[in-house]
This record gives structure tokens, sequence and C-alpha cells, in this order.
């Protein structure tokens, strides 16, 4: 296992600052995930630290060794790309064994690293087959089983499910979280999907327009995001524009067009008379009598199978989403009351968060 230390990474492409001033601790054995929309610069963060490109700014490390200057093949590290890029014209056998016989192993050890990493996923029997003679999935594992075999002391993962269905993304999160846990390899990992990303990592980082905007645990950064950005881009939510009339330690009150709210102020400091966002995600609401109190007219309900979704207008003709109990029923044009615990409603800084997501939508 490995420990990976990113400091003040920066990389230009012309006049484009796709990297800037990133500084990153992945730990021995993690599972780490970069996540954020396409062109933030994700992967050419994945692409430094593989030494397929060379850091304007910054050093990397492989626990205490600096690697800024390495070539890839001296790395140790193995690549899953978004596209498979398995050779056509060779069968699985030797698209696995191709990085082996480049290292010039003797024939029986590359029999042996083969055989063993096609039952680690699931190939076995497959091995004489081609490419164009398989799933998507199965050449996901070809791809992936490629990478593990030279036995690498980090794997890298470049949007490696994008190309496959709903069905088979989630089956193949599952094998490879399952393959990294058995292997306890440092594994870093680039998505822009934020399901993908909750579910199968340790902690995660986001990033927007080259820089990262938070770090933590899926849960940490998904329940006390730092910015507007963190917020919305990490789920659905709610936004609202406020006033800040009060502080309670933590708990921050905030009056938005005439309705008085609690939160949780989840990022820079906020004092009284300040604008604040307040963010509230659908799954937070409750028809159960409680804080924050919602009263409005039902514009829409459906049914969601594990929940009922409700768009409510409330008060100042602002339209929010709820999902509440699978079991509710109301009538459109109904008036209903909905409430969410103040550890549910999010309290943000309005300035540099309200440029960010601006720019993004």
């Amino acid at each position: 296992m490995v420990r990976v230390r990113l400091e003040n990474v920066v990389k230009r492409f012309g006049e484009v600052t796709a990297v800037s001033g990133v500084s990153l601790d992945i730990n021995h054995g993690e599972f780490f995930t970069v996540l954020g929309p396409s062109g933030c610069g994700k992967t050419t963060l994945l692409r430094i630290i593989a030494g397929l490109e060379h850091p304007d700014e910054g050093k990397i490390y492989f626990d205490d060794l600096d690697v800024t200057e390495l070539p890839p093949y001296k790395r140790g590290t193995g690549m899953v790309f978004q596209n498979y890029a398995l050779w056509p014209h060779m069968s699985v056998f030797d698209n696995i064994a191709y990085g082996l016989r480049v290292m010039k192993l003797p024939g029986d050890e590359v029999k042996r690293r083969v055989r063993k990493i096609l039952e680690l996923v699931k190939l076995v029997g497959m091995e004489n087959r081609y490419p164009t003679q398989l799933s998507g999935g199965q050449q996901q594992r070809v791809a992936l089983a490629r990478a593990l075999v030279i036995e690498p002391r980090i794997l890298l993962l470049d949007e490696p499910l994008s190309n496959l269905d709903a069905r088979l993304r989630i089956e193949m999160r599952t094998e490879i979280k399952r393959i990294q846990k058995e292997l306890e390899l440092t594994t870093i990992y680039v998505t822009h999907d934020q399901e993908e990303a909750m579910v199968m990592s340790d902690r995660l980082a986001v990033m927007n327009a080259g820089r990262i905007m938070q770090v933590g645990t899926p849960s940490e950064v998904y329940r006390r995001p730092k910015n507007l950005f963190v917020a919305t881009f990490l789920g659905r939510c709610n936004i609202l524009k406020g006033k800040v009339i009060g502080r309670h330690n933590d708990l921050v009150d905030v009056v938005v067009n005439g309705l008085k709210l609690r939160g949780v102020l989840t990022g820079k400091p906020l004092n009284e008379g300040d604008k604040a966002f307040c963010i509230i995600r659908p799954e937070s609401f409750s028809v159960r009598e409680g804080e924050n109190l919602f009263r409005g007219t039902v514009e829409w309900i459906s049914f969601a199978g594990s929940y009922t979704q409700i768009l409510l207008k409330i008060s100042d003709g602002r339209v929010i989403t709820a999902n509440v109990s699978s079991n509710f029923r109301a009538e459109t044009g109904s008036e209903i009351k909905l409430y969410a615990s103040s550890e549910d409603v999010l309290i943000l800084h309005p300035e540099e968060e309200a440029m960010a997501y601006s720019k993004e939508l």
C-alpha cells in the first residue's frame, strides 16, 4: 500500500489552467474519488499522478519518494481508461499478459499471474476470446485485469464505467470495490457521477474549475457542504436566499421573504444582517410536525416508489421539491404543511459560492 501526496500542483494548457494549486493526501489502501463536472481538471490531475502529464508547478510523492520527474513505467501505477484501450487483434489472455511481457517475465510466471487475475475478475474460460466477442462489462473487466496483473502500487481509474448501461454500472462498481478491498490497494478514481462517488469512496474530493472545493467522507461532504457548488453538485436541493437575523452557536436564524428558518452554518462565517443561502434537500422534508414550517399549495404530487414527490408552492411564490413518505396522499391544489429539522437546513455564505454556482448553471 502507498500513500499519495500532492503539493500545490498546477497544470496549464496555454492560457487555460486545468489544475490550479491542488494539494491532496490520499491514505494507504484508500479508495479515493475525484468528483466533478466535465472540464473541471480531474482527468488531467489523474494523468499527472500517473506521469502521463507533467505539472508546471508542484510535487507528487508516493510515500516519501518524490516521483514528479519519474516516467510512468517507473511509478508502479496501473491505469484503467474510459475507453478500455484493449488491443482488438489480441485475445483476452494476450491483452492481460501484455504488460508482463513488456517486463520480460518468464512464460510460466506470465501464465500464473494471468490465471490468478482471471479468477479475481471472474473471467476464467474467456481467455481465448477477443474483445469484440465480449460484452461491455467483460471488456471493462479485461481492462481492470490488465492494470492489476502487473501488481501496481497504486490503481488509477478514469471514468471506467461511463460507457456501460445502468445495470452494468451498478454491477461493476460493486466488483471494483470488492477487488480493491481484497487487494488492499490504494485507488484513485475519477468520475462525474455523484452516486458512483458516494457509493464507492472511502473519501472524495469535489473539484471545480481546476480547484478542490472540499475533501471528506461521502457523508461529510453531502451533509455538511462547505460551499454552494458542493451542495448543488452533490445531490438535488432547494435554494432559498435570505438574511441572517440571529446566531445560536452553529445554528443560524434566517428570514426568507417573511419565512423564518433555523439551520446549521456549514461554510464561511456569517453575522447578523448578512445575506445567506438556505439549502434544503428534498428528502429532508417531513409531514410530521416539527421545526421549520413550510405551508403551501400542492402544485404537483407523484408516487416514485420509495417516496412521494411533492412540488409545493410556498407563500412567496417559490416552488420547492420535497420527497416524503410513499404512503402520503394529497390532492393537487390542496394546502399542506411540511417541516424540516434545523440539522437538515444548511446555511451558506453567498459570495464566492454564488459565483461558483452561477458559472456552472
